[in-house]
């Protein structure tokens, strides 16, 4: 979702399919992207990041990437400049195809409901209750790659966290 509000802003069609990601090349706050989507199943996209660094000649440290996080409160965000997976699958599998943790990440908060498996939680829409805290957080992450990419991830994190 915050890829396509980007894309959207910034008029930029995320329609190329290639390394198993749908891939939208633009300029945000001056500065050229590649906005991608990984295809596979969400365990598997270290293997389209990895292909697309490779590709573009991206060091991990010129990445942004962004995901669901269920140890965040619903429509929090945080941007840190490294760490671990936290046990979130995808971004092992990032780190395990890059051979480093040391790329920078935006997670935006889905809570953790006590009444659902973790699995339906994160494949399940979110209630009506539940949007204005999204799109809030939609519109707080999407300011904060845009600030991220025109006076650096720190003054981001130190805006945004």
């Amino acid at each position: 979702m915050l890829l396509d509000r980007l894309a959207r802003r910034h008029g930029i069609e995320v329609t190329r399919r290639q390394c198993t990601a749908l891939t939208g090349l633009g300029t945000i706050s001056g500065e050229r992207v590649c906005l991608a989507k990984p295809q596979t199943f969400m365990n598997l996209s270290g293997e389209a990041v990895a292909c697309l660094c490779r590709f573009f000649k991206i060091v991990p440290s010129d990445l942004l990437i962004v995901y669901d996080d269920r140890d965040l409160p619903l429509g929090r965000i945080r941007i840190r400049q490294r760490g671990s997976a936290g046990g979130h699958r995808g971004v092992e599998s990032i780190i395990d195809r890059l051979g480093t943790s040391d790329f920078p990440r935006l997670r935006i908060g889905i809570g953790r409901p006590q009444q659902m498996e973790a699995v339906q939680h994160v494949l399940t829409s979110f209630s009506t209750d539940e949007w204005p805290a999204i799109e809030g957080a939609l519109d707080r992450a999407a300011d904060a790659v845009e600030v991220a990419l025109a006076e650096g991830l720190e003054t981001a994190m130190n805006r945004y966290n």
